[in-house]
Formats: structure tokens, sequence, C-alpha cells
């Protein structure tokens, strides 16, 4: 069994921990209620906690979920335009706008046309947007400690090589490809 260490960052408040067990209305839910219940539900529930765990935690340091997305993309590939930004955070545009607007006033990242391309804009990162990675990672990487306490090596290995087959899978769906073309 792999022994998960509990990482807290210094300037996160510890979070309420309690145990799993019955009380907890979501696991009572697929415990009881829906024993067999389709697996996307299962999988929809799982990222609900895990974000909310992410949320609770970035909110303390005045960030929000919705920033999150970008922000590690940005961490990656600094300087992308608008669209491509949309397209690797998996947001429709509309919402990458607005999101854009509300960091660009938080200080996390300008948005600017480049003298040999005056029709994209492009989104880079500020030293405070850059500077948020040491911050915020550790957050994260604490939630997927938290997530994994008690699992296996084993288990976590076939969790990620399941998640990712059906990510393939889906990615070739017929109603996700045929509706790209529509949309």
């Amino acid at each position: 069994m792999a022994k998960v260490a509990q990482v807290i960052h210094p300037k996160t408040k510890p979070l309420a921990r309690h145990t799993p067990g019955i009380d907890n209305p979501v696991l009572k839910h697929w415990r009881d209620a829906v024993p067999n219940d389709r697996l996307a539900h299962l999988i929809k529930d799982a990222t609900r906690v895990l974000l909310r765990s992410l949320q609770l935690r970035l909110v303390q340091h005045g960030v929000h979920l919705g920033h999150w997305t970008f922000l590690r993309v940005l961490w990656e590939r600094d300087g992308l335009t608008q669209r491509e930004l949309s397209l690797d955070a998996g947001v429709m545009e509309p919402t990458t706008v607005i999101a854009l607007r509300a960091m660009e006033s938080l200080g996390y990242v300008t948005r600017e046309h480049r003298p040999d391309n005056r029709k994209n804009l492009y989104v880079c990162l500020t030293p405070k947007g850059r500077d948020l990675k040491q911050v915020l990672v550790p957050l994260a990487q604490e939630v997927n400690a938290v997530a994994l306490t008690g699992l296996s090596d084993g288990d976590v290995a076939v969790v990620r090589r399941a998640l990712l087959a059906m990510i393939g899978n889906l990615s070739q769906d017929p109603a996700i490809t045929d509706g790209a073309k529509d949309a």
C-alpha cells in the first residue's frame, strides 16, 4: 500500500477533516442508493469533490477555480492567442474572454496585439501570474495526495490507464467528432 505524506502548504489553513464514512452523503448515495449506477456519474462526483477540495484551497489565496485552468495552461505555454488558450483549456471562447478580463484586472495576465499580427490578442503572464505557480501547484498536489490516500501504486496505475483509455475512446466518438464539424 502506497503511503501518501500529508502535505500542507505553509500559507494554507488546514481544512476540516472527517473520516469518510456513511455520514458522507456522496458515499452514502453510491454505496446504498445506486451502487451499480453508470461510471460517468461516479466520475462526475469524483471530479466534483476534487474540484471543491482545490477550490477551498485556491480561495485562501484569492484565486478563483475558473482561473486555475488558464493559469495551468499559461505556465506551460505562455504567450498563446485567446483562441489557442480556449482550445488548450477546453473552454468556450466567450468564457475565456470573461475570465481573462478578470485575470487581467487582478494583475495575472496581459492581453496584447503583436506588431506582426494586429488581428490576434496574445495572452501573457505577468510576474505576479508566473509567481502564483509556486504557491498554487503545491495546493493541487495536496489535493491529489488526499484523494490518493490509501490507494496502492498499482491501483493508481490502473485508474490512470482506465481513464486515459476512456478519454481516448470518447475522443473518437462520432458524436463528438461529427459535432465538432458542425460547431
